[in-house]
């Protein structure tokens, strides 16, 4: 492939037709004016078109070469295709209305996206996908290498993107083994981040499918069990949500659900407080996982050659400079 770094600066070849009329115009005038002088080789040194347009050329050369080496030509950056090794994971987060509890700050579901970059970033060569649910679930992300887009999906996540609430673990487990390849190939992992608080009785049947399918899962709790409020509207100072009776709603971490459905998945249990440490433990987990070859491109960078245009633009202005407009050699040459 080839390319200009900086075209824009290509505009400098419309210079060349401009320099080409100027040296014309000049000519002109001072013919014009020689002949109103009248005789005046006893005056002035005997001038040499030909070497005039020479040096005229040089630099019309000179301008072309220092144009194309400002643009810097490139070549290169053929796509190949590599492969690498990674294990399929999707993270599945809880965007709830209870995640909006802020038992732990600034609140839960803000600290879940701290983590769930931080863990995405940690996890780089590995395929990730991205399942938002609550009342039910739905694919943010399918399994991607574009980690960049993958960290922007993460800072969307809102309650208001689904309008059913609720905590369907297992709806978000079905739809991860779902959206994994029919062929098996790698193996397979589902980090759970969520308060657990669901009556969702299927929750453990689905992460006992998963397992058994091939697929480890790694729950990690946002949330305490003191638990506290839903905050449900900030514009005139905090507002909770609250029951049918008047009372204010509380949430608290369903821990022992999680350790439930970390056990059925074949996996561990984890809290989002201890940030660092549960990523590191999630990374060992996935780590351990088998390893499929992936096909991934790659682009080859760009090498410049300005320099082989710029060494003889240098040239043609040196040679133009050493060309004396006068016939005899001897005298001293004046431009």
């Amino acid at each position: 492939m080839f390319n200009f770094q900086h075209p824009e600066f290509l505009w400098l070849l419309g210079a060349v037709p401009v320099l080409w009329l100027l040296l014309f115009l000049y000519q002109q005038w001072r013919q014009k004016a020689l002949a109103r002088l009248g005789d005046t080789a006893r005056l002035m040194p005997p001038f040499s078109e030909i070497r005039f347009w020479a040096k005229g050329g040089l630099l019309t050369l000179s301008l072309l070469f220092l144009a194309l080496a400002w643009a810097n030509p490139q070549w290169g950056a053929k796509k190949q295709t590599a492969t690498q090794k990674a294990a399929d994971v999707f993270i599945a987060m809880d965007i709830s209305q209870s995640m909006l509890c802020r038992d732990i700050a600034p609140s839960r579901l803000e600290l879940t996206k701290i983590f769930v970059q931080k863990l995405v970033q940690t996890l780089e060569g590995e395929r990730i996908g991205l399942i938002f649910f609550a009342g039910n679930a739905f694919l943010a992300v399918p399994l991607s290498t574009d980690y960049p887009f993958i960290l922007q999906s993460i800072q969307s996540a809102s309650p208001d993107l689904l309008t059913e609430q609720g905590t369907a673990i297992a709806s978000a487990l079905e739809l991860a083994g779902k959206s994994f390849e029919a062929d098996p190939g790698g193996g397979r992992g589902i980090v759970l981040v969520t308060d657990g608080e669901t009556h969702d009785e299927k929750a453990l049947e689905a992460a006992q499918k998963s397992f058994e399918s091939g697929t480890v899962i790694l729950a990690v709790g946002a949330g305490t069990a003191e638990g506290g409020p839903i905050l449900t509207s900030d514009w005139e100072g905090s507002q909770y949500k609250r029951d049918e009776k008047g009372e204010v709603v509380r949430t608290r971490l369903n821990e022992d659900l999680l350790r439930k459905i970390a056990r059925a998945g074949g996996g561990q249990s984890l809290s989002i407080s201890q940030s660092d440490r549960a990523v590191s433990v999630i990374e060992r987990e996935v780590a351990g996982l088998e390893k499929r070859n992936l096909q991934v491109r790659s682009m080859d960078e760009m090498e410049s050659w300005y320099q082989w245009f710029l060494l003889p633009a240098l040239l043609f202005l040196g040679l133009e400079a050493a060309i004396s407009l006068r016939k005899n050699k001897n005298l001293i040459h004046s431009r």
